[in-house]
This record gives C-alpha cells, structure tokens and sequence, in this order.
C-alpha cells in the first residue's frame, strides 16, 4: 500500500509538471500571428526587415527578457520589451545581405520572463544573390500625413547578363503604382530606373510591404525588394490604451483623453457599447480637443475590455480609437 501511495504522487507530479511544461511553452506561442517567414530570393546589399507581430492577450503584463539568433545571418530586435493587457510589438528580424550571401536560415528564439518564463523559435530563410543591387537599399517613404502620395525612385543594377530583363512588377498592396524606364544597357550591366508612388488610399498605420521583380532568369525568376514607411493619422487619441486598474465593481472613475488633429476639428460622437461609460465632449473647433471620461459602475463584477471610438468632422467622418481595460472585483 506504501508503495501504491508513492507511485500514484510520482505519476501525479510528474502529470503536473509536463501540463505546467506546455503551458509554458503555448501562452507565448499563441500571441504570435506568424512564426515563420522566407525573404524568397533578394539582392546584395538590399534592406530585408520582416515584423513578427506579438499581441498580449492575457491580463497580466508579458516581458521579453532577451531575444537571440543562431545565425549571424539575421539579427534580431524588439520594438518593446513589455506589453500590457491587449498592447501590440513586433520582434524585428533584420536579414544581414551585405555580410552574407546564397541560402541562408535562422532560428530567432524569444525569451519571456513574465508572468512567467517561456521561449518562442521564429524562423526566417532567404537566398541572397550578388548580382542584383538595389540604390537605395529600400523603398523608404518615412511617415507622411494621411492623403498623401509620396513617390521614390530606386535604381536596379543587374551585372553579369547583359539579356537580362524585368518582365513585370508585383506587389499584394493595391496602394502602390510602379513605373518602370526602359532598360539602360552597358557591357555586362543592365540598369533600370524605378519610381515608386503610395496613392492616397493608403491605409493609416505602419507600412510593411515588398515588390516582387519578375525576371526572365530561370534559375531566379524572382526578386524582392522592401518597403516601409508610416502614414500618419489625420486624428489621434493619447492615450491609445487605458488602465483603469483593479476596482470595486461600484467604483465611479474619472480618466482624460487628449485627441489631436493636423487641422482644427470637431467632435461630433463618441462611441462605446458600454452603458456605463459616460463622456463630456467639448465643444468648437480646435487642433487639440480634450475629453472627460467618467465610468460608474454598476455592482456587476467582471473584467473590462472596452473599445472607444471618437468620430470628428474632418472629410469622411475621420475617427480614432483607443481602449479601455481594468477588472471589477465584487464589493463586500
């Protein structure tokens, strides 16, 4: 009988353990959209970044303790290192095309120590040809105001082949228009000059994107090439994540948005589903609006997760959002 109660609290333990063991691993997993990304084929020198974007779906605040390569082909970065409740990041892989060439691949391990330690593997690949370069290195468009339609021009050099040709341009984002010149041609060289334009329905936010160049080479019938930038809002709500904390589920709570705009505006709505978010909106036109928020609660207890949207009018009823977070306890 001894024996039996030994054994039974070893297989018991030993359940516990490998239950905590996934869960450790899993909670960290699940906040990734993506774990893995091929670069494709790209030229020498050229600027390869891709977003690994990370949202904390839990309540507790996640904390990226470190992050690392096993290849000095990739390096690795954070865009923060903590997240609240429902806050978005991005571990940032760098493909390194000027120190490496031809077929490489990485393994980026992300380390979280809180709530509690866990470890997340990417993975990255790219073939990096030296015969294709790219002046600049990138498509960079910056940050520009939202309706806008910067353009960029990038040279692409093809050395080696002078019969080889850009058959055609593609890229996923309708927002982008591509004129390509006639070929340059030299002994050996091939060259052609890009302009890029992002057209005004650009969608406001961060801007990752790629061309793919179609070639007639066989043995790399295509290229890739990065574009980045930021559209600025028109409108913006500080701040874009509210706390509210941990309150009795009767608390009234008074909390301050600040909405800025590149021209005076008016607010004409502010919209929240829930019933016990009250607000004073101010009146006029201003560049700079600032909104009283006031919640009281109603004794239900619960956890919060509330989305506020604030409706200006500028051209086509132009709004932002931020939201608003916090937990109810029940009142004794």
């Amino acid at each position: 009988m001894v024996r039996y109660s030994i054994l039974l609290a070893s297989i018991v333990v030993l359940s516990l353990f490998s239950t905590t063991k996934v869960h450790a691993e899993n909670w960290a997993d699940k906040m990734f959209a993506e774990t893995s990304h091929d670069f494709r084929t790209v030229g020498r020198g050229t600027k390869c970044e891709f977003h690994f974007e990370l949202t904390n779906k839990y309540e507790e605040d996640v904390h990226i303790a470190a992050v690392r390569s096993s290849c000095g082909c990739t390096s690795p970065s954070i865009t923060k290192d903590t997240l609240k409740t429902h806050e978005t990041g991005a571990v940032v892989a760098t493909f390194n095309t000027s120190s490496f060439i031809g077929q490489k691949s990485a393994t980026i391990t992300v380390v979280f120590d809180k709530p509690f330690y866990a470890e997340t593997q990417l993975k990255v690949s790219g073939f990096i040809r030296t015969d294709i370069t790219f002046d600049p290195p990138e498509v960079a468009f910056g940050e520009f105001a939202s309706g806008d339609a910067p353009e960029r021009e990038i040279v692409i050099t093809h050395t080696g082949n002078s019969n080889w040709r850009i058959n055609d341009v593609r890229s996923h984002c309708e927002s982008l228009q591509v004129r390509l010149s006639a070929p340059e041609l030299s002994p050996g060289i091939v060259r052609y000059r890009m302009r890029v334009t992002m057209k005004d329905s650009m969608e406001e936010g961060e801007i990752h994107e790629r061309l793919t160049l179609i070639s007639n080479d066989r043995a790399f019938p295509t290229t890739e090439m990065d574009i980045s930038g930021r559209v600025r809002s028109a409108i913006s709500v500080s701040p874009a994540a509210v706390n509210l904390g941990s309150k009795p589920a009767d608390a009234v709570i008074e909390k301050r948005l600040i909405v800025k705009g590149d021209e005076p505006f008016e607010i004409k709505d502010i919209v929240c589903s829930d019933q016990r978010f009250e607000f004073e909106i101010p009146v006029g036109r201003k560049k700079v609006q600032f909104v009283k928020v006031r919640f009281e609660g109603n004794g239900t207890a619960g956890d919060i997760a509330q989305k506020i949207r604030i409706v200006t009018d500028l051209p086509g009823d132009k709004s932002a959002s931020c939201i608003v977070t916090g937990t109810l306890s029940a009142t004794q």
